[in-house]
């Protein structure tokens, strides 16, 4: 197992996010914001960028299938809704084309002059905070199985899925251990899936030596899956290239490779295996055996 398809149009990988929706998400963080509203806000600019970097002047490239999954109570259910509620997993056009509203929020720039000014700009929004109940982890995790093993059947040949698990606690529907490592031995002939753990809390706690910087009071621990290389490979690192195209709702210069916000990429700027620390879990395009994966031009 290589890790090593190329992601491409006729060869997607697929995120699966499992958001804990449970009664403690409400509890308020350092910013005042909840912690159910603060994982919404990074997981819908994650939804947000991952869209921007496959976007060409032509439109949105299906390069991954996106998915969200909450849980709370006794249920695990889709975690978008309207258009994108029939089914899990969505090719990342269809994620682009049905944002549930697109808000206009404040962010603060840098005015050039080395002080600050408030500016304007879209916030699309697709996954909603909610915070009640208990939590159903191992439901959420035979969910997910039941999900990526159907994909992996469709998609026997491309880049294994990767599954980002965020909670702030414990399961209160048993022990969720021996089903994730159930749902890491299902895979692509590429490669198993890849499972990694964030854990939210209401402070943080960062790396004395770390580059990154947590923007918001959270902090989370990835737990490297038994599947994942032995070597953790790095992030394949092209130069970037400018464009003047986006998504719909947002249309700006970027480059044409995906990366986290640096929101959720702080949740993983916190003691953990260090190279998922470094590099950050959910990135699809990285090096195998120092082969670098080729993200398409022209597919």
């Amino acid at each position: 197992m290589s890790y090593s398809a190329e992601i491409s149009r006729t060869s997607p990988t697929a995120f699966l996010f499992l958001v804990d929706q449970s009664g403690s998400m409400q509890e308020a963080m350092e910013n005042g914001k909840s912690k159910a509203q603060f994982v919404a806000d990074v997981l819908n600019r994650t939804l947000a960028t991952l869209i921007t970097r496959c976007t060409k002047s032509e439109g949105t490239r299906d390069y991954f299938e996106v998915g969200v999954l909450g849980y709370s109570g006794a249920v695990a259910e889709n975690g978008l809704s309207g258009a994108l509620s029939t089914v899990i997993l969505h090719p990342i056009s269809r994620i682009e084309a049905h944002p549930l509203r697109v808000e206009d929020r404040t962010k603060r720039v840098d005015d050039g002059a080395g002080g600050l000014v408030n500016q304007t700009i879209k916030f699309p929004v697709w996954f909603e905070p909610k915070a009640a109940g208990g939590t159903p982890m191992c439901n959420a995790i035979t969910t997910a199985a039941e999900q990526l093993a159907a994909w992996c059947d469709a998609h026997p040949d491309c880049y294994p899925p990767t599954v980002l698990h965020v909670t702030d606690g414990e399961s209160t529907d048993g022990d969720p251990e021996a089903l994730a490592l159930q749902l890491q031995r299902i895979g692509t002939n590429d490669g198993q899936v890849l499972l990694f753990n964030l854990h939210v809390s209401i402070t943080a706690v960062i790396r004395s030596n770390s580059p990154l910087r947590t923007l918001a009071s959270a902090t989370a621990t990835p737990s490297c899956c038994s599947a994942c290389p032995a070597r953790c490979p790095h992030i394949c690192r092209r130069r970037p290239r400018r464009r003047a195209s986006g998504p719909r709702w947002n249309r700006v210069a970027s480059c044409s490779m995906p990366k986290l916000p640096r929101s959720w990429t702080s949740l993983t700027s916190v003691p953990g295996p260090p190279s998922c620390a470094e590099y950050g879990p959910a990135h699809p395009l990285r090096r195998n055996g120092g082969q670098a994966h080729r993200f398409p031009r022209g597919q």
